[in-house]
C-alpha cells in the first residue's frame, strides 16, 4: 500500500529521561509515514524472504539469535529452562534412550519432536549451550536416519504412511539451520521432499492428523524453496495443497455437526493449526480468496465459540456447537498453536490484526496454562474457571483430570507447550522489504540486524509492556545509516504519541496501522512510543449481555483467593490443585458507556521477575460489584453466566480485578447488576 505522509519534522535534543546518549548537535529530518500494510516493493538483500513466483512477504523473519529477550519475557524463558520444559527428560518416557527417534526400532511419534521444536529454540534464544547440546543429540540422530529414498525417522511411521511427526522435525531442522548454519539441513530436506513428490497421491497425506495439518509441511517446502530455488518444490507445494484437507470451504457444515465428536475438522488443535493453511498457500496461488478463507473460518469459530476474552475459543478436545460459554476451556496445545498461526499469517500478509490476536493470547491465555514456576501445566484454561481440581466432575467432552496442574500428565500439551514463548520471542522484530526493521510484537528485547546498505545496528526496546503504556527504543550504530523503523499501533489505541530524541511528533498515527520513521539514524538516537489505553467494558450480546473489562492489551479477572493443594507427584515435581478461598459469584455494577465512573486503577507497580501471579500483578483495578446468590457452582464448574442485568438486594462492594494472565482461578465474564 502506498505511504501516506503524516509529518515532516526535525529532531531536537534528547529529553532528560533519555540517559546515556552521546550529544548530537545537528538536526536530522525524519519522514513519518503511516501504512496499514507494510510495503512489498523492493527486495531485502540481507535476509531470506519469498523468491519469485511466491508472493513477496511484507515481514521477514530474522535469524534465530538476532532477537534477545529482556525483562519479564526473559524470565519466562529462564523459568521454562529451569521448569518442566528444560528438564522434561526427567519426566517423559518419550524422551528416553529407547525412543524410536534414537533407536530407529521402537515407536517414535509426535511427542519428542513436539518438545524438541521448543526446547531447541529455547536454547538458541537464550544462547544456552546445555539446551543446544541436548537438542543437537536428537537432531544428529534424525539427520543420520535418512534412507536412500529420502525418508527419515522411525520406520514405523513410514509403514503407517504417516508424515505428521516428520513435519515437526522439519521445523526443528529449519531452526537449527537459522541458528547455527548447519550445512547438512538443506540437502537433507531437498532429498526428503523429492521422496514426498515421488509418493503416489494416495500415499501422500492419506488421512488422520497429517491430512489436516499439511499446511505445516507446505510451510517447510516454501522455506527450502526460498533458500535453494529448486523448481520441483513448487510442484510439491501444489500437490501438498491438493492433498491437504479442505480448509478453504466454510468450516461448519451439517455433516460435521452430526459427527462433532469424531470430526477431525472440529478438533480444537486442528483448527488452530489448519485454519491458516489457505493463507500459506496464498503465497504460491497469489489469489486473495485464500486469505479471505482464513478470515471467514476464523470469524465463524470466534463468533460462535470465541465470545470470551483471551483470544481463544472453547474446545476442550473437539469444539461442540452450542457450548460457547466462557467456562469451556481451550487446550494448552491450542493456545501455542493459535499463537504461531497468527505469527505466520503476520509475516505472510503484514496485517496488524494478526499481531493483535497473537498478543491477546500470549498475555491473557498462555501464562495461566502453567504454574508460575513453570513446573506444571494443565490441559484446559478457561476465562471463567473457579476450581483447578483433580476430579473429572466437569461438563467437558473428555473425562478425567483436565484442570489440575501436573508436570507428568497431559502428554501432548506437556511436550508441545515448549515452543510457545520461544517462537513469540523470535517474532518480536522482523525485517522489511525496504531494508528496515519493524517492531511487530512488543516486549522488552534487543535486536541486532542489518539495515539499509548493509550496516549492522542494534536497537534496545525498553518497556514493561503490556504492563506499561510506554516503549522506548534506542538505536546503536557504528556509523550514521538511513533506514525505516516501523512501529505497530494497536487497534485499542486511538491516541498514540511518538517522540524522536524528545521531540513530539505533531500528528498521531491511527489505530491498526504502522508508523514508519525513515531518517538517517545516529548512534544513541531514541524513540519513545506512548500507547495510552483506556478502561473499556465489552458486552457479549450472545452471552446474555454479560461483560468483560479490558485495559489496552490486557483483560481483567476477579481476584479469587487461591489455595494450592498437592495431590500427587513427587517432592521435586508435585501435582497440585488450586482451589478457591474467596467468593467468586459477583456481578459488576458498571455503566458500559462510562466504565471509568465505576472502575479505576487501584495499584501499579514494577513487574516482578514473574509478573503473572496474583501477588505480583503489576496493574490492579478496583470495581463496584454485588454478590449474585443464584449464580452457583455446577459440579466443580462455574455455572453459566446469568442473563444481564440482574436485580439483587446484595450490598455493593469493592472488588479487585487483576490481569487475566495473572489468575489461575478467574471470573473474566461477568453478569451486570442494578
Amino acid at each position: 500500500m502506498k505511504f501516506v505522509l503524516v509529518a515532516f519534522c526535525c529532531c531536537l535534543a534528547p529529553l532528560a529521561f533519555m540517559a546515556g546518549r552521546p550529544p548530537e548537535t545537528a538536526k536530522t529530518p525524519a519522514l513519518i509515514t503511516v501504512v496499514k500494510i507494510l510495503p512489498t516493493a523492493g527486495h531485502n538483500r540481507h535476509y531470506v524472504s519469498n523468491r519469485e513466483p511466491l508472493a513477496p512477504s511484507p515481514l521477514i523473519k530474522l535469524p534465530i539469535g538476532a532477537i534477545e529477550p529482556k525483562g519479564w519475557l526473559l524470565s519466562q524463558l529462564q523459568l521454562m529452562r529451569d521448569g518442566f520444559t528444560g528438564r522434561l527428560k526427567e519426566l517423559s518416557p518419550f524422551l528416553s534412550s529407547g525412543s524410536g527417534w534414537l533407536t530407529l526400532k521402537n515407536k517414535g511419534w509426535e511427542e519428542m519432536p513436539y518438545w524438541l521444536k521448543g526446547h531447541g529454540d529455547l536454547g538458541y534464544v537464550l544462547k544456552d549451550a546445555a539446551l543446544i547440546g541436548d537438542a543437537k543429540r536428537w537432531i544428529d540422530e534424525a539427520l543420520g536416519s535418512q534412507q536412500p529414498d529420502g525418508y527419515f525417522g522411525p520406520p514405523a511411521n513410514k509403514k503407517n504412511l504417516d508424515l505428521w511427526p516428520n513435519m515437526l522435525m522439519l521445523s526443528i531442522l529449519q531452526s537449527a539451520h537459522e541458528a547455527t548454519g548447519d550445512p547438512r539441513v538443506l540437502p537433507f530436506m531437498t532429498k526428503y521432499f523429492r521422496y514426498e513428490l515421488d509418493l503416489p497421491p494416495g500415499n501422500l497425506l492419506p488421512g488422520s492428523w497429517q491430512k489436516l495439518r499439511g499446511g505445516d509441511n507446505l510451510e517447510s517446502v516454501y522455506w527450502l524453496y526460498n533458500r535453494t530455488g529448486e523448481k520441483f518444490l513448487l510442484d510439491l507445494g501444489r500437490k501438498l495443497y491438493e492433498r491437504t484437507s479442505d480448509w478453504t470451504s466454510p468450516l461448519f457444515n451439517a455433516e460435521r455437526d452430526a459427527k462433532d465428536r469424531v470430526s477431525s475438522f472440529y478438533h480444537g488443535v486442528n483448527i488452530t493449526m489448519g485454519f491458516r493453511q489457505p493463507g500459506v498457500y496464498f503465497q504460491q496461488a497469489r489469489d486473495k480468496k485464500f486469505v479471505d478463507a482464513v478470515e471467514r473460518n476464523y470469524g465463524l469459530v470466534m463468533a460462535e465459540l470465541g465470545q470470551q476474552p483471551g483470544g481463544m475459543f472453547g474446545a476442550d478436545e473437539n469444539l461442540r456447537r452450542g457450548y460457547g460459554d466462557p467456562r469451556q476451556g481451550a487446550e494448552t496445545c491450542s493456545i501455542v498453536e493459535f499463537m504461531y498461526s497468527n505469527e505466520s499469517l503476520l509475516k505472510i500478509t503484514g496485517e496488524p490484526r494478526y499481531a493483535e490476536r497473537c498478543e491477546e493470547i500470549v498475555f491473557n491465555s498462555l501464562p495461566a496454562s502453567t504454574l508460575p514456576d513453570l513446573k506444571g501445566l494443565h490441559y484446559l484454561t478457561a476465562p471463567n474457571l473457579i476450581s483447578c481440581d483433580s476430579s473429572g466432575d466437569h461438563d467437558f467432552q473428555n473425562d478425567g483430570t483436565l484442570l489440575s496442574y501436573d508436570p507428568w500428565s497431559y502428554r501432548c500439551c506437556q511436550h508441545n507447550f515448549a515452543f510457545g514463548w520461544p517462537y513469540y520471542s523470535e517474532h518480536l522484530w522482523m525485517a522489511t522489504q525496504d531494508e528496515g526493521l519493524a517492531a511487530a510484537l512488543y516486549a522488552p528485547s534487543r535486536v541486532t540486524a542489518k539495515v539499509g546498505p548493509g550496516v549492522e545496528v542494534r536497537i534496545d526496546e525498553d518497556t514493561a509492556y503490556p504492563f506499561s503504556d510506554t516503549i522506548d527504543f534506542t538505536v546503536w550504530t557504528a556509523q550514521p545509516v538511513e533506514f525505516p523503523l516501523y512501529m505497530r499501533i494497536p487497534e485499542w489505541c486511538a491516541k498514540a504519541k511518538i517522540f524522536i530524541n524528545g521531540e513530539a511528533m505533531t500528528d498521531q498515527a491511527p489505530a491498526s496501522s504502522y508508523a514508519g520513521l525513515k531518517r538517517t539514524w545516529k548512534n544513541g538516537d531514541q524513540v519513545r512510543l506512548e500507547l495510552p489505553p483506556k478502561i473499556e467494558v465489552k458486552t457479549w450480546s450472545r452471552l446474555g449481555n454479560a461483560v468483560s473489562v479490558r485495559r489496552g492489551p490486557l483483560w481483567y479477572s476477579l481476584k479469587i483467593g487461591e489455595q494450592v493443594k498437592r495431590y500427587g507427584g513427587t517432592d521435586a515435581w508435585p501435582a497440585v490443585e488450586i482451589l478457591p478461598t474467596t467468593p467468586w459469584n459477583y456481578g459488576l455494577a458498571v455503566d458500559p458507556a462510562d466504565p471509568a465512573s465505576s472502575i479505576s486503577i487501584f495499584e501499579r507497580k514494577t513487574p516482578a521477575y514473574q509478573p503473572f501471579t496474583l501477588e505480583t500483578a503489576p496493574i490492579v483495578l478496583k470495581a463496584k460489584a454485588k454478590r449474585v446468590p443464584e449464580w452457583k457452582e455446577e459440579k466443580r464448574m462455574v455455572g453459566k453466566v446469568p442473563v444481564s442485568p440482574l436485580r439483587t438486594s446484595a450490598l455493593l462492594e469493592d472488588i479487585m480485578l487483576v490481569p487475566m494472565g495473572c489468575a489461575r482461578l478467574r471470573i473474566t465474564v461477568f453478569p451486570t447488576v442494578k
